[in-house]
């Protein structure tokens, strides 16, 4: 099973605020088999713990450290939010990337996202994609390397 698919990226989303689209992020993660239900919530406490807001307009929200034994596989969730939903960042979050990482994947997942974020081409392709698709060969792209 790929960390990410096609199925597991939502385009042109719509929140009312941070926690709404973690919970989008995380249910998306369960669905596609990644974490328990329980996870959502450990992702809720994280980020009211410390926000995952990363800068340029990306967020990665994850569970927190007691979480681990609630996920099954390593995956992403990745929610493009054009009108950009707050993160307590200094600008909104256009992209919102839920983990769900075991046997230490963790910090490589993570460095591996704002990496492909830190690109501002990359950041401004998956900000504008049409498709699933689109937004998926950024990330495959970028995280081989």
């Amino acid at each position: 099973m790929s960390i990410l698919s096609a199925d597991q990226i939502r385009l042109n989303v719509k929140v009312s605020d941070k926690y709404e689209a973690i919970r989008l992020a995380g249910q998306m993660l369960v669905d596609a088999g990644h974490a328990d239900q329980e996870y959502i919530e450990k992702m809720i406490e994280r980020e009211n713990a410390l926000s995952t807001y990363m800068g340029s307009g990306l967020a990665i929200p994850h569970g927190t450290n007691e979480a681990k034994g609630m996920i099954k596989s390593t995956g992403l969730a990745v929610l493009q939010v054009p009108d950009g939903v707050d993160f307590g960042g200094d600008e909104p979050a256009v992209l919102v990337v839920g983990i769900a990482a075991q046997n230490g994947e963790h910090m490589d997942i993570l460095t591996s996202v704002a990496m492909v974020c830190s690109d501002e081409d990359s950041m401004e392709a998956i900000r504008t994609a049409k498709t699933a698709e689109e937004i998926l060969s950024i990330f495959e792209s970028g995280m081989e390397e």
